[in-house]
């Protein structure tokens, strides 16, 4: 919520070519307890002092000579970053209002000035403008907080992968067609895998000698995208010597719940007696 102290701090740009309206508004704002004020009686000058000060209102006449208030909004909106124009329009012409609310006004004040009108306006305008305001702060602090938290978690990513691969005689990933697309340690050496995406092949196990009964639980695991822990694979050497591989490994999903791939560690636990 904005509080009043926040409303009567904002800040005020009034901007008429005549001085005595100028100068009734400047009481009107002084005597609602308004701190923050400010005026020009040169148009050209707006967009320079908004750009330098940042207003959260300008109040703008419509009928000024050398540059109009359709003019001043006009250049507000090339010079403006945000996507709320702070300007209330201040017109004699009735014809103006629906003109100036699609040119960018947020509202108008009609002339002669009906003052309790005018404070409200005003008031109603600048709670509108500080809520604006507010909500933008806080959507770049999110951002921002969400950027930071996704740094982390690469960060983390990072160091997950990197003491794996220190705990592991390899490390591997699939895609969501189980193509490899990272694979670290002795893999082909091992286990005679094939990584297709790696060397522009299709992936499979190329050497004879693995247990099938085996394979096809494992396969059946992953198939089903459940995660498997230290299972064993064998597989016989031409030679006739056996080794045995302790594999675990994990499905991955974003954060649609959307199946993206697998990724796992293994060792190699042949008995060296």
């Amino acid at each position: 919520m904005i509080t009043a102290s926040e409303i009567l701090a904002a800040s005020i740009l009034i901007v008429d070519d005549q001085e005595s309206n100028i100068l009734l508004l400047e009481q009107v704002l002084d005597e609602a307890g308004y701190t923050s004020i400010a005026s020009t009686m040169n148009p050209r000058e707006v967009c320079t002092l908004h750009r330098k000060h940042r207003y959260d209102l300008i109040l703008l006449d419509l009928q000024m000579p050398g540059m109009d208030g359709f003019q001043v909004m006009e250049a507000l909106k090339t010079n403006e970053e945000e996507a709320y124009l702070p300007v209330l329009v201040i017109t004699a012409q009735p014809g103006h209002k629906l003109r100036a609310l699609q040119a960018g006004a947020r509202d108008f004040i009609s002339k002669p000035f009906d003052l309790v009108e005018v404070q409200m306006r005003i008031r109603n305008m600048l709670e509108v403008r500080l809520l604006y305001k507010k909500l933008a702060n806080y959507n770049k602090m999110l951002e921002q907080t969400v950027q930071e938290r996704t740094a982390e978690l690469r960060e983390s990513e990072a160091r997950y992968r990197s003491l794996t691969e220190l705990a592991s005689d390899w490390y591997w990933e699939q895609d969501e067609n189980m193509n490899f697309t990272k694979v670290s340690g002795p893999v082909l050496e091992m286990l005679g895998i094939r990584v297709g995406p790696l060397l522009g092949e299709s992936a499979g196990l190329e050497d004879a000698g693995w247990d099938e009964s085996e394979r096809a639980v494992l396969q059946a695991a992953i198939a089903a995208r459940e995660p498997f822990l230290d299972f064993l694979f064998h597989r016989v050497n031409a030679d006739g010597s056996q080794q045995q591989f302790r594999v675990s490994g994990e499905p991955m999903f974003n954060r649609s719940c959307r199946f993206i791939g697998y990724r796992g560690i293994g060792v190699e636990v042949t008995s060296k007696n």
